[in-house]
């Protein structure tokens, strides 16, 4: 396999030996741009200043002033392959090269040999290059640790992926790795430049417009291989156009040492450039870095609150070719762990998104999916639920946490009452305020209070009820309310209103406080002849529904931070349905 038209010696295989430079083939004038604008050196490479320092390991690479192995890390047109080309001439050592998409053990093991035998004659140090080495498997990775250890061979590898995921360890702990750096917009304009003028790029032969050359810098978006390739389309298509024969060839009323378009010089105008190229280089690998950290980036936007954002992250995983799957997959996740019981529509939306994606698929569910983000970055936060699962667990691991409390375990089979299964259990729906005291903890984890409810959203009324709950459950006294002197305006606020005050459904009374923070409720206080009913039926000696029992037993409202009724603590009294007097209610 030629690697860019520069390897001239070929081997079955995919391995291309260069003994030496001579060996190498110049560029010729029908390669690709990016081909024949290959740095000669390493002070044409641009973009990676933080490795060019005097004395850093890529300038002894390149110079042969320390044999070290070196893996080469960064996002596709950074230099990878300049930087193998550039150690291929620099020095006489002998250069290998092969590609992980052809190369097998059986050719690594043949190199290794050939060098370790070329070093017992006393010949020259062996440079081997592997392009896409996150493609070996651990197998042949493994078949590269002995010669790098003792330097038989000197690796030089290229990945495109993060080598902490796709290298083995013993490997990566071998080699001197180097991150090479996305280049930025004024490094792919630099190089854009320098190939219009340069004889071995387009010497002058086309001008390019500043929209033009905008056009092409952002959508190459850092690569400049991209770029280039780009730039040789549109510049064919403009000589083309004007009449001109060869792109290579300046045009002879050009005006020397300057780029000032003449009369017959091409033009590369904007209409040009898009027709070269109208999609921006995607930075994005299913299975890669950028995979995770696209990803990364999308669900801390949602956790975040910035629905743009979100929508962004979410449109670059689209555009890549991400599983819509996946995506849903995140979502209804995120609606759990990070949104919880602040919003439980949530994962509602979550859920239903991710259904219409395996009912409808792409292009369309991409709406869907859209909605979902815009719901779980714009709703109420809370992950009280996420860290009292975590707390829980912990405690499970630490090995807390007894035996099964008698009255709770199972009971339907012959012979489980005979063991005590079930005995003295309580069934909370007997009890007119549905729930009971009852131990339902194991006994070493009587006080613990895994969730820990937020204000937020809906959850509000959640952090309202939970502490009546534990309360009643676990059989401990209300707290006593302070003492309302008559004549007060505390007490004169009831009967100025005309009655009771409504009660909050989300305590286990009427209708929520605020319906825009809780789903809670769906159903209405019951009404004046509602109760006035309740008390005819109790007068009558009949006893009163749970309904009644829920308008008899409110308890006392208090006004909540946003102005609504919240339900205070229940107070206890005596009423006409014969209830005990002093039961709180949840």
């Amino acid at each position: 396999m030629e690697m860019d038209g520069l390897f001239s010696l070929t081997r079955p295989g995919g391995v291309q030996v260069a003994a030496s430079a001579s060996a190498f083939t110049p560029p010729s004038a029908d390669s690709p741009l990016p081909v024949r604008m290959r740095p000669a050196g390493l002070d044409e490479l641009v973009g990676q200043d933080h490795l060019l320092a005097p004395g850093s390991p890529l300038r002894q690479l390149v110079t042969g002033a320390t044999p070290m192995s070196v893996i080469l890390w960064g996002p596709p047109g950074t230099g990878k392959t300049t930087i193998a080309h550039l150690v291929a001439d620099a020095t006489d050592r002998k250069f290998v090269a092969m590609s992980a998409l052809s190369a097998g053990v059986k050719d690594v093991r043949a190199v290794i040999d050939a060098a370790r035998q070329e070093r017992r004659q006393g010949g020259p140090p062996t440079v081997l290059f592997i392009d896409e080495v996150h493609r070996f498997s651990k197998t042949q990775q493994d078949s590269l640790l002995a010669a790098v250890e003792d330097r038989t061979v000197t690796l030089l590898a290229a990945t495109t992926e993060n080598p902490y995921f796709s290298v083995i360890s013993p490997l990566l702990s071998r080699c001197v790795l180097l991150t090479l750096r996305a280049l930025g917009d004024d490094d792919v304009r630099l190089l854009v430049r320098r190939a219009l003028t340069d004889q071995r790029g387009l010497g002058g032969a086309v001008t390019l417009s500043a929209e033009a050359e905008d056009h092409l810098v952002r959508l190459a978006s850092g690569d400049v291989r991209k770029a280039l390739t780009a730039l040789e389309a549109a510049a064919a298509t403009a000589v083309a156009q004007s009449g001109a024969s060869s792109p290579d060839a300046t045009s002879d009323s050009a005006v020397p040492g300057t780029s000032s378009p003449t009369p017959r010089t091409p033009v590369i105008d904007l209409a040009t450039a898009e027709k070269a190229v109208d999609v921006a280089a995607v930075r994005y690998d299913r299975d890669g870095d950028a995979h995770y950290d696209v990803t990364s980036a999308f669900i801390k936007s949602m956790r975040g609150s910035d629905p743009d954002a979100a929508l962004h992250w979410l449109a670059r995983m689209l555009v890549a070719g991400e599983d819509p799957r996946f995506i849903a997959r995140r979502i209804v996740i995120f609606a759990s762990e990070d949104v919880g019981m602040a919003d439980p529509q949530a994962l509602v939306v979550a859920t239903a998104a991710a259904q219409a994606v395996q009912l409808i698929g792409l292009p369309e569910c991409q709406l869907n999916l859209a909605q979902a983000v815009v719901h779980m970055a714009t709703a109420p936060k809370s992950n009280a639920v996420t860290t009292a699962l975590g707390s829980a667990m912990a405690d499970v691991r630490a090995g807390r946490g007894g035996a099964v409390p008698a009255h709770l375990r199972d009971a339907h089979y012959p012979g489980a009452r005979g063991l005590g299964h079930g005995r003295g259990y309580r069934y909370p729906h007997d009890d007119p305020r549905g729930v009971v005291t009852q131990q339902y903890i194991p006994d070493d984890l009587t006080h613990a209070e895994y969730y820990q409810p937020t204000d937020h959203g809906a959850e509000r009324a959640v952090s309202e009820r939970v502490p009546r709950l534990r309360r009643i459950v676990r059989g401990l006294a209300a707290p006593a309310r302070p003492a309302v002197a008559a004549g007060s305006a505390e007490a004169a606020e009831p009967a100025a209103a005309g009655g009771p005050p409504t009660p909050d459904r989300a305590a286990g009374g009427g209708s929520a406080a605020d319906a825009s923070r809780s789903s809670v409720s769906t159903e209405p206080t019951p009404s004046a002849p509602a109760k006035k009913a309740s008390r005819s039926r109790a007068a009558a000696g009949k006893k009163p529904s749970r309904s009644d029992a829920a308008v008899e037993d409110e308890p006392a409202a208090t006004p909540a931070q946003d102005g609504t009724e919240a339900a205070g603590e229940a107070v206890g009294r005596a009423d006409d349905s014969g209830d005990a007097a002093g039961e709180e209610q949840p």
